[in-house]
């Protein structure tokens, strides 16, 4: 096996390894929305803060409800949470980028300048300001997070838009007379979804822990909801009495988010053409 082989094969192990994980994250998801080990809303204050055990794995919380059955119910949300975000992100942030590469001068600015305020806040901070106005719940969160990275997806839309106009495809267009809407939905968006599905796969790690952190302050789904994040904020307060109960969901969260970031990178090192070539050198 040569050197110049590795990249080739390192592309392919990475997303396999990173889909793998992922797949079982969400088996475990859809399997927990209806099968748990133990009902993740019950009290059983007599069973509260047990250890780790054949009984509870994961041991139990303040409540006495078993952890890795209120992980297993909420897995669902946090995958909600980034995937749904990415999907609001997609719907928006793609059509505003390609019209703004389209159509310059007003049109252009007005977009651009709306981002460039919007990338100017933290994203907590933008997150917080779009549900501080309303009551917290899941699809608020969810539409929080989706519009805090619909800017970045309108500047990268736009930039490979902008590149793809002077390719010779879309003056042979033009010069056939196809207008602006048959020439972006035929000529751009065909050639520009590789680079925005990559953005994309690695953005939603991003988003799934923007979703936790906001549910951590409180501004995502509400008790008795399992969210992750939720989870880590209500065990804060017995971290060193039980530690498992803000570990657990916490590790679980871990997993995600490595998982998640394995597939984009290997998304990346698949559709990006400067990484293929490489490979082949």
């Amino acid at each position: 096996m040569s050197l110049a082989t590795l990249p080739r094969l390192r592309a392919p192990s990475t997303l396999v390894l990173g889909g793998t994980l992922l797949a079982l994250i969400v088996v475990a998801a859809i399997v927990g929305i209806w099968v748990t080990p133990y009902d993740p809303t019950l009290f059983a204050v007599r069973f509260r803060l047990q250890p780790p055990s054949l009984a509870h794995p994961f041991g139990t919380d303040e409540f006495g409800r078993d952890v890795l059955s209120r992980i297993l119910a909420g897995a669902h949300l946090s995958l909600a949470t980034g995937f749904g975000a990415m999907a609001i992100s997609l719907g928006v942030g793609v059509p505003l980028g390609l019209v703004a590469a389209f159509h310059r001068g007003a049109v252009q600015e007005v977009i651009m300048r709306a981002v460039d305020l919007l990338i100017a806040l933290p994203p907590v901070l933008l997150g917080l300001l779009v549900l501080a106005v309303t009551p917290p719940g899941l699809f608020k969160t969810i539409a929080a997070v989706g519009l805090v990275y619909v800017p970045i997806l309108v500047r990268l839309t736009r930039a490979v838009a902008l590149g793809l106009l002077e390719e010779d495809f879309v003056q042979a267009a033009r010069a056939r007379g196809e207008g602006a809407l048959p020439i972006l939905w035929h000529e751009i968006l065909p050639n520009a979804w590789p680079p925005i599905i990559v953005e994309c796969g690695l953005r939603v790690t991003f988003a799934i822990l923007l979703g936790s952190a906001l549910s951590f302050l409180g501004l995502g789904p509400q008790p008795p909801a399992s969210e992750w994040g939720l989870m880590i904020a209500e065990g804060r307060d017995f971290l060193t009495q039980a530690p498992w109960v803000c570990l657990a969901p916490g590790l679980s969260l871990c997993v995600l988010l490595v998982s998640v970031n394995l597939v984009g990178e290997g998304l990346r090192e698949r559709l990006d053409p400067h990484l293929q070539g490489r490979g082949h050198a």
